[in-house]
């Protein structure tokens, strides 16, 4: 597939005349093809073509959205080494990441189908009729949930497939009978054009309204403020940083109709290194803990940003360790050159802070590659200090030592929001961590034992999310197949005749929905 640089609204390609071009991650330089940059009147565009589709979208049945789920996630396969090459190119990104990734993308899409087909996800409840109940009758009611309507999604800038056009966001509005429009990441826009086109082939194929999907891009910020502010757009997904979400939470609370913004932002995922495992683990759990900093040039939200454990000479056979680690560490090109400047800054910044020691450097690599750095400090000073807390996005981290256990605890309750918290222990340390537990499931949205948080299975039971500012709204998750409730509500229908009920609540049942019943 060639790319054109072109806007994809509806089924229409669009080219305007102010256009941008993607730079090579690992070199600065400037990558062919020339995209156009959308004005206002094309997400108005959009967003209108996105209404019109609403209500015979969301009307398809369960199996018809779950066709095109599948759909998609052939074209993008169909799409092969073209994708992939030009998302390295424009991320930095090693292949064989990459070739994860797209499975990942097509395999959440294949899980939303599957979820679809399941027909849990509509949670239908019927209610019959108690005409002879006393003191009081009880009228027939039934319940189904329904999508809010168009929904805004944000690309993620390191996740190029699997949190951008076609990703979680995307895939579960589209789950819900949601039309979707999706700003395209500006550091990666001929990725999003390939994998828009493949929407946009599975939107005409499957005979839908061509306002199921539009792809709009450019590197103007104001250009996400218009999409969040249009009438028509009912919720937002976002992954980024956490001015942006803000940003676009204040816009989307200041509207008439105000609507809910899913944002993942910041989380710098403590990880606690408990007595017995310390004791009897320091060396090996350093090396892992290193490898996991480094993976990916650290660019993932569930990095290890915080390393949390009792003083002595256990915790310092661990610093040895990761020290030692730090030598041979890898240092991969980073996503865009923006994105390194705040990665240098934010490591500068955490090095002038009182009380902050360095532990060590990994090697330096190119301009554009991420040296890696590991900080040492005090609970005291961490717990005096809020800008300790701060992501640093990339391959940077803190190890804190607490003087003792309460001392942990108190330091727990502090800390902010969280997408993960792990706990490395062994059956020791079972009374200890009996006593982190309470404060840890206030504090985040997934709980590790013995593991390291970089990785996020998509699957039914997994949680990616948790309290601000982790995200916007700790009940929700971008990942798993419980990310479609974000885009769903109930209603409820009371004594309606059954012609004028959704499929799902009639007496005959024609979708074969599981649904709770009380007679």
């Amino acid at each position: 597939m060639t790319l054109t640089g072109a806007l994809l609204i509806g089924q229409n390609t669009v080219t305007r005349p102010e256009t941008f071009q993607a730079l090579n991650a690992a070199t600065g330089e400037t990558l062919d093809t020339a995209f156009s940059c959308a004005t206002a009147d094309d997400v108005r565009t959009a967003c209108t073509l996105a209404d019109e589709a609403f209500d015979t979208f969301r009307a398809t049945t369960p199996e018809a959205r779950a066709q095109f789920l599948d759909c998609i996630a052939d074209e993008i396969e169909a799409l092969g080494p073209t994708l992939l090459d030009r998302a390295h190119a424009e991320t930095g990104l090693p292949l064989p990441r990459l070739t994860g990734e797209r499975g990942r993308t097509m395999g959440q899409l294949r899980m939303f189908a599957r979820e679809l087909r399941a027909g849990r996800c509509l949670d239908a409840r019927i209610d019959e009729a108690l005409p002879d109940r006393k003191p009081m009758a009880r009228a027939d009611l039934r319940q189904i949930r329904i999508g809010v309507g168009p929904v805004a999604v944000f690309g993620a800038s390191n996740f190029p497939l699997a949190f951008s056009v076609a990703g979680s966001d995307t895939a579960s509005a589209f789950a819900a009978g949601c039309p979707v429009v999706v700003k395209a990441h500006p550091a990666h826009p001929g990725t999003s054009e390939l994998v828009g086109r493949a929407i946009q082939s599975a939107v005409q194929k499957c005979g839908l309204p061509e306002g199921t999907f539009s792809l709009v891009g450019g590197p103007d910020y104001a250009l996400g403020a218009e999409l969040v502010k249009h009438p028509a757009i009912m919720a937002v997904g976002y992954t980024g940083s956490r001015a942006g979400g803000l940003a676009l939470s204040q816009i989307a609370a200041a509207r008439p109709v105000p609507v809910p913004v899913y944002a993942e932002m910041s989380s710098i995922n403590p990880v606690y290194l408990l007595p017995e495992a310390l004791k009897n683990s320091a060396e090996s759990l350093g090396t892992a803990f290193i490898a996991s900093l480094t993976m990916g040039a650290g660019q993932f939200c569930t990095n290890p940003g915080l390393i949390l454990a009792l003083s002595g000479p256990d915790l310092e056979r661990f610093c040895q360790s990761a020290q030692e680690a730090l030598k041979t560490a890898p240092a991969p090109t980073m996503l865009t050159q923006s994105i390194h400047a705040s990665y240098d800054a934010g490591v500068e910044k955490l090095a002038g802070r009182r009380g902050v020691s360095l532990l060590g450097r990994g090697p330096k690599g190119d301009a554009s590659s991420c040296q890696a750095a590991v900080f040492t400090t005090d609970a005291a000073s961490f717990m005096q200090d809020p800008i300790m807390q701060h992501e640093i996005f990339g391959s940077c981290s803190l190890i804190v030592a607490c003087p003792d256990l309460d001392t942990l605890l108190a330091l727990t309750r502090s800390l902010e929001g969280q997408l993960t918290g792990t706990l490395h222990l062994e059956d020791g340390d079972i009374a200890v961590a009996q006593t982190l537990m309470p404060v840890l499931e206030r504090k985040v949205g997934r709980i590790l034992a013995n593991a390291w948080p970089t990785g996020v299975e998509v699957c039914a039971a997994m949680v990616h999310g948790g309290p601000f500012p982790a995200t916007t709204d700790p009940r929700s998750t971008s990942v798993g197949t419980a990310a479609i409730e974000r885009f769903l509500r109930p209603v409820c229908y009371q004594d309606l005749p059954d012609a004028l009920l959704p499929a799902g609540l009639r007496s005959t049942n024609p979708l074969g929905l599981p649904r709770q019943t009380d007679k």
